[in-house]
C-alpha cells in the first residue's frame, strides 16, 4: 500500500479496517475506497501497487505542483467531500453512515464521487483558499529577557520601588523578536518553520495568523493573504486564518464526543450538499476526522487535563489537531502539534494536512520541533530562523544542498530538518565542509547576512512580485464574500464573520455548559447538597419565629440570611482556569467571547434554582414566616432575582481582572457592601453621607426592601414581652399607660403595625415593592450586558512569548546593557559563572560514576485493570520485563498504547487493581522504593517563584539521606547544573508558562530535579524528548547514555526518536493498545536485533534510509489510521525471544534473591530520606520563600486588608452613644469577622497549586511528609496576616471613636489582628483539603461560614434560639470573637436614646414618669429621660453598653476566659486539617458523586438508545 492509501479513514475501531478474503487477498473495504478518493486514484491504480513501493506517491508528487492548476472538478470533488462527507447522493438513493459501517461493508467510491461532483456542480458550492507574503516582516515586544522577579520586599521600600518603575518604564528597551522576515506560501503549500525553542517560530506563526496584539513594539512590513492586507483580512474573513497553540486546552469534563460536536456546530454551514439536516452533517464531519485521528474509541472518555483523568496526552493532543481542522480555515498556522504524538501518528498528522492542502487548497504553515525524513518531505517549503532572524526560506530540496554550498555538510543519516536546526545551535556539532572552516557563518547576524546577500533570496523577492502580480486580489474578495454568504447561518448579521448567528451561538454555548455541569458532578452535588443543609440547620435556628415584636427581627434576620448566603456562593463564580479554552476558540472565530458568557449564565441558572427552591421552601416555612401563597412567592421571585443579580456582579468582577488575586480582592469589599449597605446591618437613617449612595447601586438593597414588605405588609404584631411597663405590679394599669418598647409603637396601642415598623426603622414604603422589581430586572441585565462586553473586548489570556525572570540581585550575572545600542546582550558564560562554579571543578566523568545504580528492577505478569463505564477495563496485559544497572530501555508504542500507564504502574502511582511481581534485587519492593527512584513527568509542573538552582537543592536536601553532608548535596546540585547546561538560567525563577522558563529549559529542571536525588534503584521518565527540538532531544538522550554507562537503570518513554536518536537505548519494551507487549529485548548495533525479529515474524524489509522506530510502529498497526492483519502479541507469545525473556527473568530473581544490597539509605528501608524535623526546616523556608514572591497575591491580600479596614470604619464612622449606635457598633464588629470569608477564598487560591504539586509530583516520590505540607502552609500566612490586620485595625477600629485607651485598644488588637487571624487560616485551608477543587472548596467554606455567621447570635439572638440549637451558639467561634470585639468597644459605655428610639407613656394622673415605673426599672433596667415628668413619659430601654451585652448574651468579664476557648479552636482547626487530608488524600476516601446523577445518566443512556 503506498503512502497516499495510509492515509486511510480506517481509525482505531476495527469497523474501519481492512480484512482478508479466504483467498489471502485483501479485501478493499469503504475506508480504502474513500483513500483512494482523496489521492484521486483508480482501482486500478491501486492494484497495481507494490505496497511499500513509493513512500511519498500522491502526497509528495503532487505539493510540487501549483493549487492553481486543479480542475474545477477536483475543487468540486474536493468541496462536496468536505461537506457532505460520508453520504450518497439522492439519485442514487443511500446513505453511507460513517458512524454505522463494518469491516464487510463496500460500496463504488467511483460512483458516490460523481454523484457528490454532480451535487456540487449543481449547486455552487464555492472554496475559500489564498495564498500568503510576507515581505520585510519585524516584530518587537518589551524586553522581559532577563527581567527581577518583584517580592514583598518592594513593598516595603515603595518609594524607591516607585521611583524605580518610573525610571525603568520611560526608558524602556524594546527587543527584536523577528527580524525582516519574508515568504511565499501560495494556496495548497505547506510551509515547514524550523528552529530552536526561543528562535521566533511561534511568534512566526502569530503574525502570519494576525495574533499581533502581544507585540508591545508593533509589527512592521507587510502580510498579505492573495492580495488581502492582514488589517483587511482580520476584520472580513477572520474565520480563515487559524492558529493552533502549542498547548492542549480543552473543557477537561467534556468527553471527546462533546468537544468536536461543538466546534463542527459553531461552523455547520447554512448551504450544505445535498440539503443534509444539521445532525447528518455534525456526525459525519465528527466521523470522519475522529477516525483519520484514532479517536472513535474516545468518544465518551472526557478529555481531561493534567488534573483530571481523561484520554491520554497524545489522543488530548489528536483532539486539539481535530477541532481545529473542522473549523474550515483556509490558513493554518499549526505550532508544534506533533508534541505528544507517537512518530507514526506524527506522520499521519503531517500527511492529513498534505491531503488537506493538496485538495482544498489550503494553505499550511508547520513548526515542528522533531520532524523525520517522512514528514519533511511531505512539506513543499521550509524556513529556517535563528533568535529571530531569517536564514533560509525556499523549496526544501534544495534546503541541504544551500547549506552544503555555504559550507556545512550534513552528517550521515542525519535527518535534515535535525541538520538545518542543528545549525542554529552555537554549541551544537557542525561538520563543515574541508576548506570552509573559516568561512562558514557561525553567528545569526552572519548567517542572516550570507542569506540576504544569496540568489535564492533575491528569487524569493522576485517571486513574491511576481505572485503578487498574478493573483486578482478583488475576485479572491468575491470568492471569500460569497462562500461566507453561503456558510452563514440566515440570522446572523450581514457584517459578521461568524457561520451561526449570535443566538445559535447562545444556544450551543449553553448546551455545552449544561454538558460540563453533567461532567464536574462533584461541584454540582456540593451546591446543591450545601443549599439543603443549610436550610435545614438555619430553618431549624428560626424555627417558628414569633409572631410578635420580638421577632420582628428575627424575621428580617432569616430573610437577610437568605440573601447573604447566596451572595457568599456568588464568591465561588470566580473561576480563571477557562480563559486559554475561551482565548482559542475565539482566535478559531467559533462564537463570540460574549456567548459564552451569556450561555455558561443561562446553563448555572437551572441547578442553581434547583438548590435555592429546595433552600427556600425549606427555611421559609420551618422559620414560619408569612404562610400566604403571595408572600412565599415574591420572597421566592426576589430572593432569585438578587441571587442571579449577585453572581452576575462577581462574574463581571471576574471578566474584568487578570488574576484570581485582584478579583479575590475586589470581590471582598464588594462582598462587605453587600452585607453592610442591605439596609439590614445600617439602615438609610444612620448611613453616613459619604457611603450613602452605596446602598443605591447595590441589587441586595433593593430585594430585601422587598422582600421585607412581602412579610411585614400589613401584619399585626402584639407586643408580648415588650410593653413598658409591665412585669409584677402593673397588672391592671389601664393601656393607655403602656406602649410597646418597640419601633412604630403608639401609646396605647398593643400591637405594632408591620407597616409602620418598616417605614420608621427602614424608611421602606409598600409603594416601593414593584418599582424595585423594575430596578432588579436593571441591575440583573445591566451586570449580564457589562459582562458580556467586557468578556467580548478583553482578551482572555495576555499574550506575550516566554521571559527569564531572575531572582532579585542576580540578574547582572546574567545580562548586560550595551551602552552604544541600549540592547541587552547575554555576557560570556565563562565569566557569569566563573565565581560560582569554581568549587566545582569535579570532572563529568566523575559526576555520571557517581550516579551508579545499585540494584535490579524487574517485573513479572504486571496486570493492570480499572473500573471503566459500569465494567472492568484492562489497560495492562501481562507485561515482564527487566531493567538492569548501565543499561538505557526505550518503552514504545502508540499513543494510548500504556506507556505512562505502565510507568506509573512500575513506579507506584497508580491506584487501582495491580497484579503481577515487582522486584528490586530480587525481593519485593519496600517504603523506601518510591524515593529511591527517579521518576521524570511528562508534565512540568514546578513551584513557579523558585529558581532552578533552589528547585535542585530543594529535591536534593529532601531525597538524599540525612547523613550526607550539605556541602556535598549541593555541591552535586551545581554538577547536575552544569552537566544539564543551565548555568545561564540557574537563578532564574520557574514562572508559569509564558512567563518564565521555556518548554526545553523546564523539561531539563524536570530531569534535574530526579538527579540531584540520586537514586540508586531506577530512574523513569516518560517522554522527556517531548517539546523539544532535535539537538535538545539529543542532548538529553546523551545525558541518559552517559547517565546508563555510569551504572544507572533507565527506563524512558519516547515519541518521536530519530534513527540516530533512537540507537542510543539498548533495549527496548514496544506495547500495543490493550498494554499488551509486542517486543521486549536488545536493539542491537543499527537496530539489526530488532529488525531482524520483525522481518523474521512476517513484517516486510525495512530499507537501510528507514528510521527503525517508525518502521517497527508501522508493522505493529500504530497510528491513527493504520491497520494490520497479524496479531504481533501473539506472535511474540509464541517467539523464542519471549522464552528467553521469560527465563531471564525467573534467573535474575533465583540469582539476586538471597544477595544482600547496600547504598546510602542504609541497611533498615525508610519512608522518607530526612528527619520530620529536617523536613519541617525546608519546606517552612521553601514555603515561606514562594509566598514572599508572589506579589500579586500579597498585594491584593494588603489592598484586601487596607480597604476593607477603611470602608468599615467609615461606614460605622462615631455610631454615637444611642441605641442605633449600639446596633452599629454589633455589625461594625461583625461585618470585621464576615471580612475573613474573602480573605480565606483568596487563601486557598494560592495553597491548591501547592497542594496539587505536592499531589502530582512530590507525594509519589515521599519528598517530605504530607503534613508538611499543611503545616508551613498554615505558618507561611500567618506573617502577612499579622501586619495587613495591624494595618485593618488602625483604619477601622479609631474611626469607630468608642475606647482610646492604650488597655482597651490593645485587647482588641489582641483579639483581632492576632487570635482572629490564627483562627480562620486555619479554618481556610481546613475546608480546603476536604473538597475536590477549588471551586467546590468556595461553597462549602460558604456552607461552613453561612454556620458560623448564623449561630454567633447576631442576625438570630441567642434568647430566639430553639432550645436544641443553643449548644450551636455555644460551639460557633464566632460567638466568643464577636463577645471579645462588641464588649471590648461597648463595656461602660453610656446609652442616650434618640428621640424616635424613645418609648412614649402617659404616667397615671398624680405619679410622675420615675415614680411610675421605678420598680419596672429595677427589674428590667433602662432609664426614664424625663423622670419628673407627669406626661409622656420617655423611655429608653438600655442605660448603659453592658446593658446591651447582655441583652446578646455577652459580657467583658467573659474576655479572657474567650482567649483561652480561642486557643481551642485554633488547635482543633489545626488537628481537623490534619485529620481531613488524612482521609480525603491519604488514605483516597472519597464521596460517590456519580449515584446522586444516576437516574439523570439512565434517562440519558435511555435516550440515546431510541436515538
Amino acid at each position: 500500500m503506498s503512502s497516499s492509501s495510509e492515509i486511510s479513514v480506517a481509525g482505531s475501531d476495527v469497523s474501519f479496517e481492512g480484512r482478508l478474503t479466504q483467498h489471502g487477498r485483501h479485501e478493499e473495504t469503504p475506508a480504502d475506497q474513500l483513500t483512494k478518493i482523496l489521492s484521486g486514484r483508480s482501482h486500478e491504480d491501486a492494484d497495481g501497487d507494490d505496497a511499500h513501493s513509493d513512500n511519498r506517491s500522491i502526497l509528495s508528487r503532487s505539493r510540487r505542483s501549483s493549487t492553481a492548476e486543479l480542475s474545477p472538478e477536483m475543487v468540486g470533488r474536493v468541496q462536496s467531500l468536505a461537506d457532505v462527507l460520508s453520504r450518497h447522493t439522492s439519485r442514487s438513493g443511500g446513505n453511507i453512515d460513517l458512524s454505522q459501517l463494518s469491516e464487510s461493508d463496500r460500496f463504488d467510491a467511483e460512483r458516490i464521487i460523481g454523484s457528490f461532483v454532480r451535487d456540487a456542480d449543481e449547486q455552487g458550492i464555492h472554496l475559500r483558499k489564498a495564498g500568503v507574503t510576507l515581505e520585510h516582516v519585524s516584530a518587537r515586544g518589551a524586553d522581559s529577557t532577563a527581567m527581577e522577579g518583584a517580592t514583598f520586599g518592594n513593598v516595603l521600600c515603595l518609594p524607591y520601588t516607585i521611583y524605580k518603575a518610573i525610571r525603568d518604564k520611560s526608558g524602556s528597551k524594546m527587543r527584536t523578536i523577528l527580524n525582516d522576515v519574508s515568504g511565499l506560501a501560495r494556496a495548497g503549500e505547506m510551509v515547514l518553520v524550523l528552529g530552536r525553542p526561543g528562535a521566533g517560530c511561534s511568534s512566526m506563526l502569530k503574525v502570519t495568523a494576525g495574533e499581533i496584539d502581544q507585540f508591545a513594539g508593533g509589527v512592521e512590513g507587510e502580510i498579505m493573504y492573495d492580495g488581502i492586507p492582514q488589517k483587511e483580512m482580520m476584520k472580513r474573513y477572520k474565520p480563515d486564518v487559524i492558529y493552533n497553540g502549542e498547548q492542549d486546552v480543552h473543557f477537561p469534563h467534556l468527553t471527546v464526543q462533546q468537544t468536536l460536536d461543538f466546534a463542527i456546530a459553531c461552523k455547520t454551514p447554512s448551504k450544505r450538499v445535498n440539503d443534509v439536516s444539521r445532525e447528518e452533517y455534525i456526525a459525519s464531519t465528527r466521523d470522519l476526522h475522529a477516525t483519520i485521528f484514532g479517536l472513535r474509541h474516545t468518544y465518551h472518555t472526557k478529555v481531561g487535563n493534567d488534573f483530571v483523568r481523561g484520554v491520554s496526552g497524545g489522543e488530548r493532543k489528536r483532539v486539539s489537531i481535530a477541532e481545529a481542522l473542522v473549523t474550515k480555515g483556509s490558513i493554518y498556522c499549526w505550532d508544534n502539534a506533533t508534541r505528544g504524538l507517537d512518530a507514526s501518528t506524527a506522520l499521519e498528522y503531517a500527511k492529513a494536512i498534505r491531503i488537506t492542502t493538496n485538495l482544498l487548497g489550503s494553505t499550511a504553515f508547520v513548526t515542528i520541533y522533531q520532524a523525520s525524513e517522512n514528514i519533511y518531505e511531505t512539506f513543499d517549503k521550509v524556513t529556517v530562523l535563528y533568535t529571530g532572524r531569517q536564514i533560509y526560506f525556499g523549496p526544501i530540496d534544495e534546503a541541504k544542498d544551500y547549506f552544503y554550498r555555504m559550507g556545512y555538510e550534513c552528517p550521515p543519516r542525519q535527518v535534515t530538518a535535525e541538520f538545518l536546526t542543528a545549525l542554529t545551535d552555537v554549541n551544537g556539532y557542525h561538520k563543515i565542509r574541508p576548506g570552509y572552516e573559516n568561512k562558514v557563518p557561525r553567528t545569526a547576524e552572519e548567517f542572516e547576512r550570507y542569506w540576504q546577500e544569496s540568489p535564492e533570496y533575491r528569487q524569493l523577492l522576485i517571486d513574491i512580485d511576481q505572485y503578487k502580480k498574478e493573483i486578482d486580489t478583488e475576485k479572491t474578495k468575491e470568492i471569500y464574500d460569497q462562500s461566507m454568504q453561503q456558510e452563514k447561518s440566515k440570522h446572523a448579521r450581514k457584517k459578521s464573520y461568524y457561520t451561526v448567528s449570535f443566538w445559535e451561538q447562545i444556544r450551543l454555548c449553553t448546551k455545552r455548559g449544561f454538558q460540563r455541569i453533567y461532567g464536574d458532578k462533584a461541584y454540582t452535588v456540593i451546591t446543591i447538597c450545601s443549599a439543603i443543609i443549610q436550610s435545614l440547620v438555619s430553618g431549624s435556628l428560626y424555627y417558628n419565629t414569633p409572631s410578635s415584636t420580638s421577632g420582628a427581627f428575627s424575621r428580617g434576620g432569616v430573610l437577610y440570611f437568605c440573601l447573604l448566603y447566596y451572595s457568599l456562593m456568588g464568591l465561588a463564580n470566580l473561576s480563571f482556569e477557562h480563559r486559554p479554552i475561551l482565548q482559542k476558540h475565539k482566535i478559531y472565530s467559533l462564537y463570540h467571547p460574549a456567548a459564552e458568557a451569556l450561555g455558561s449564565t443561562i446553563a448555572n441558572f437551572p441547578f442553581r434554582m434547583i438548590g435555592m427552591t429546595c433552600f427556600l421552601i425549606i427555611i421559609y416555612f420551618l422559620s414560619g414566616l408569612n404562610r400566604t401563597a403571595s408572600s412565599f412567592f415574591r420572597v421566592y421571585l426576589f430572593l432569585t432575582m438578587c441571587s442571579e443579580s449577585i453572581n452576575a456582579l462577581f462574574e463581571l468582577i471576574a471578566a474584568g481582572c487578570d488574576n484570581i488575586s485582584q478579583a479575590n480582592s475586589i470581590s471582598g469589599i464588594v462582598m462587605m457592601s453587600i452585607s453592610l449597605y442591605s439596609t439590614y446591618m445600617i439602615q438609610l437613617p444612620s448611613m453616613r453621607p459619604w457611603f450613602k449612595w452605596i446602598s443605591y447601586i447595590l441589587p441586595i438593597r433593593y430585594a430585601f426592601e422587598s422582600m421585607l414588605l412581602a412579610e411585614f405588609h400589613g401584619r399585626h404584631m402584639g407586643c408580648g414581652g415588650t410593653l413598658v411597663p409591665s412585669g409584677p405590679g402593673y397588672e391592671n394599669i389601664a393601656s393607655e399607660n403602656q406602649v410597646c418598647a418597640f419601633v412604630g409603637s403608639k401609646p396605647g396601642q398593643s400591637w405594632v403595625l408591620g407597616d409602620d415598623y418598616l417605614r420608621l426603622q427602614f424608611e421602606y414604603e409598600y409603594k416601593h415593592e414593584w418599582r424595585n422589581f423594575g430596578i432588579m430586572w436593571c441591575f440583573l441585565l445591566g451586570y449580564i450586558a457589562l459582562k458580556a462586553l467586557i468578556t467580548e473586548i478583553k482578551r482572555p489570556v495576555k499574550g506575550g512569548g516566554d521571559a527569564l525572570i531572575f531572582k532579585k540581585g542576580t540578574r547582572k550575572y546574567h545580562m548586560k546593557l550595551d551602552e552604544e545600542d541600549g540592547e541587552l546582550h547575554e555576557i560570556d558564560t565563562k565569566e557569569k559563572f566563573s565565581s560560582r562554579s569554581g568549587s566545582s571543578t569535579t570532572s563529568e566523568d566523575e559526576i555520571f560514576e557517581e550516579l551508579e545504580s545499585k540494584g535490579i528492577f524487574i517485573w513479572r505478569n504486571v496486570c493492570y485493570t480499572i473500573p471503566y463505564d459500569g465494567g472492568m477495563r484492562q489497560l495492562l496485559d501481562n507485561v515482564s520485563g527487566f531493567c538492569k544497572p548501565g543499561t538505557l530501555t526505550a518503552l514504545m508504542g502508540e499513543s494510548g498504547a500504556g506507556k505512562t500507564t505502565l510507568l506509573n504502574t512500575l513506579a507506584q502511582r497508580n491506584v487501582g487493581i495491580i497484579t503481577g511481581d515487582m522486584l528490586v534485587n530480587g525481593k519485593p519492593i519496600d517504603i523506601s522504593f518510591e524515593r529511591r527512584t527517579g521518576y521524570v513527568q511528562q508534565q512540568d509542573i514546578h513551584i513557579s517563584e523558585l529558581t532552578v538552582r533552589e528547585s535542585l537543592q530543594f529535591s536534593a536536601r529532601m531525597r538524599r539521606a540525612q547523613n550526607v553532608p550539605e556541602e556535598e548535596k549541593m555541591e552535586h546540585v551545581e554538577r547536575i547544573i552544569k552537566v544539564l547546561d543551565m548555568e545561564e538560567y540557574a537563578d532564574a525563577l520557574v514562572g508559569d508558562v509564558g512567563r518564565g522558563l521555556n518548554v526545553e529549559q523546564r523539561k531539563k529542571l524536570s530531569i534535574g530535579v530526579e538527579l540531584v536525588a540520586k537514586p540508586d534503584l531506577l530512574l523513569f521518565l516518560d517522554e522527556p524528548t517531548s517539546g523539544l527540538d532535535s539537538q535538545s532531544s539529543w542532548a538529553i538522550v546523551q545525558l541518559l547514555k552517559k547517565l546508563a554507562k555510569a551504572g544507572q537503570s533507565i527506563l524512558c518513554t519516547i515519541h518521536q526518536p530519530s534513527a540516530t536518536l533512537f540507537e542510543e537505548f539498548d533495549r527496548l519494551l514496544l506495547l500495543k493498545k490493550g498494554g499488551q507487549t509486542v517486543y521486549f529485548g536488545d536493539i542491537g548495533d543499527n537496530s539489526k536485533t530488532l529488525l531482524s525479529y520483525f522481518e523474521r515474524n512476517g513484517a516486510r524489509k525495512c530499507s537501510p534510509s528507514e528510521n527503525p522506530a517508525e518502521y517497527i510502529l508501522e508493522a505493529i498497526g500504530a497510528g491513527a489510521t493504520a491497520s494490520v492483519t497479524e496479531d504481533w502479541h501473539q506472535i511474540w507469545k509464541n517467539s523464542d525471544e519471549f522464552i528467553s525473556t521469560e527465563k531471564e527473568v525467573d534467573h535474575l530473581i533465583d540469582q539476586l534473591s538471597n544477595q544482600k544490597t547496600e547504598s546510602e539509605f542504609g541497611d533498615a528501608p525508610t519512608k522518607y530520606a530526612t528527619s520530620y524535623a529536617y523536613q519541617f526546616k525546608w519546606v517552612l523556608i521553601r514555603t515561606s520563600m514562594s509566598l514572599w514572591r508572589n506579589l500579586d497575591y500579597i498585594m491584593s491580600k494588603m489592598m484586601l486588608m487596607t480597604v476593607g479596614g477603611l470602608y468599615i470604619g467609615f461606614t460605622f464612622y462615631d455610631p454615637g452613644d444611642s441605641y442605633t449606635g449600639l446596633q452599629n457598633t454589633l455589625f461594625a464588629a461583625f461585618i470585621s469577622i464576615i471580612l475573613s470569608a474573602p480573605a480565606m477564598n483568596q487563601i486557598q487560591a494560592r495553597a491548591i497549586a501547592a497542594r496539587e504539586l505536592f499531589e502530582v509530583r512530590e507525594s509519589k516520590s515521599n519528598m517530605f511528609h504530607w503534613s508538611l505540607l499543611l503545616i508551613t502552609q498554615y505558618l507561611s500566612e500567618i506573617p502577612y496576616h499579622f501586619l495587613f490586620s495591624a494595618i485593618f485595625f488602625v483604619s477601622s477600629y479609631f474611626p469607630l471613636r468608642t475606647h482610646f485607651q492604650a488597655s482597651a485598644s490593645a485587647v482588641y488588637y489582641l483579639n483581632y489582628s492576632i487570635m482572629f487571624q490564627l483562627y480562620y487560616i486555619g479554618f481556610g485551608l481546613c475546608v480546603l483539603y476536604m473538597a475536590p477543587n477549588l471551586q467546590s472548596a468556595n461553597v462549602i467554606l460558604g456552607l461552613c461560614l453561612s454556620f458560623l455567621i448564623a449561630f454567633c447570635g447576631v442576625v438570630q439572638p441567642v434568647s430566639l434560639m430553639p432550645g436544641f440549637w443553643t449548644f450551636m451558639w455555644k460551639t460557633s467561634p464566632y460567638t466568643y470573637f464577636v463577645q471579645n470585639m462588641v464588649g471590648i468597644l461597648l463595656h461602660n459605655k453610656p446609652v442616650i436614646c434618640r428621640k424616635k428610639e424613645l418609648s412614649i407613656f402617659d404616667p397615671p394622673a398624680g405619679q410622675t414618669c420615675q415614680e411610675f415605673t421605678q420598680a419596672f426599672l429595677d427589674k428590667r433596667g433602662g432609664y426614664i429621660a424625663n423622670p419628673n415628668a407627669t406626661t409622656a413619659c420617655e423611655y429608653c430601654i438600655y442605660e448603659v453598653g453592658d446593658d446591651y451585652l447582655k441583652h446578646i448574651s455577652a459580657s467583658y468579664s467573659y474576655l479572657w476566659r474567650n482567649f483561652g476557648l480561642y486557643w481551642a479552636y485554633i488547635g482543633f482547626n489545626i488537628c481537623a486539617m490534619v485529620a481531613i487530608y488524612y482521609i480525603f488524600h491519604v488514605r483516597g476516601v472519597s464521596f460517590k458523586f456519580d449515584r446522586v446523577f444516576k437516574l439523570f445518566s439512565r434517562i440519558t443512556r435511555r435516550g440515546k438508545k431510541s436515538n
